[in-house]
């Protein structure tokens, strides 16, 4: 049911040139983890400009948009919720605005859904946008995340995380590497090691202010 929704999608966001990358849930599945989840959650290599085009693709596909989900309300929250009307499935199309968001799209990992190829988050690029969110059920999945794949490129996650508390004041960094101490207790294992083996990923570079 999702594997077919997914598909779909990712048929016609490709048709119109749109780039995009799967997070959230079944991002988390994607890299190994059972996840329960009900909905899916697409960011777009798009800003709000292409709204336009976004509702025709959830018009062709079936799906109804969230009563609330007004141009004002997509305006100031980048997110248009929709639902696929077969299904009850919700679908999140978050249009992105950060040169992270951009460079996690190109980042992303490929596979191929019965012929049609659909992208997921990479495994760093998952677990900073999580870090950064830090909200429980997160910060268990980057857990989770890592406990399966030791062979993450900690370094890459670093230097981002970095970049996001400097914007932000926020402490992911400091968290992110609590984290990563406790999974090694945990497991008995050494953390790993910055570089990792984390494929064709970009070295670690300052986020851009405002961006």
């Amino acid at each position: 049911m999702f594997k077919d929704l997914i598909r779909r999608i990712a048929a016609e966001l490709k048709g119109r040139g749109i780039p995009y990358m799967i997070i959230g849930g079944q991002a988390v599945l994607h890299h190994g983890e059972p996840r329960l989840t009900k909905d899916i959650d697409i960011t777009l290599g798009a800003g709000i400009e292409r709204l336009p085009e976004i509702k025709d693709i959830i018009t062709v596909l079936g799906f109804s948009v969230d009563a609330a989900a007004d141009d004002a309300f997509v305006k100031d929250t980048m997110v248009l919720p929709a639902a696929d009307k077969k299904t009850g499935i919700r679908v999140d199309f978050v249009f992105s605005f950060s040169a992270f968001e951009r460079e996690a799209i190109e980042r992303s990992d490929v596979v191929d859904y019965d012929g049609v190829p659909v992208r997921f988050a990479s495994l760093e690029d998952l677990v900073i946008h999580k870090m950064v969110a830090g909200r429980p059920r997160d910060i268990e999945d980057v857990r989770s995340i890592l406990l399966k794949n030791p062979g993450y490129d900690r370094d890459f996650i670093r230097g981002w995380l970095s970049d996001f508390d400097r914007a932000i004041a926020g402490g992911s960094v400091a968290e992110f590497d609590e984290l990563v101490h406790e999974i090694a207790r945990e497991s008995a294992r050494r953390p790993a090691k910055p570089g990792g083996t984390a494929k064709e990923l970009k070295p670690a570079r300052r986020r851009r202010s405002g961006s």
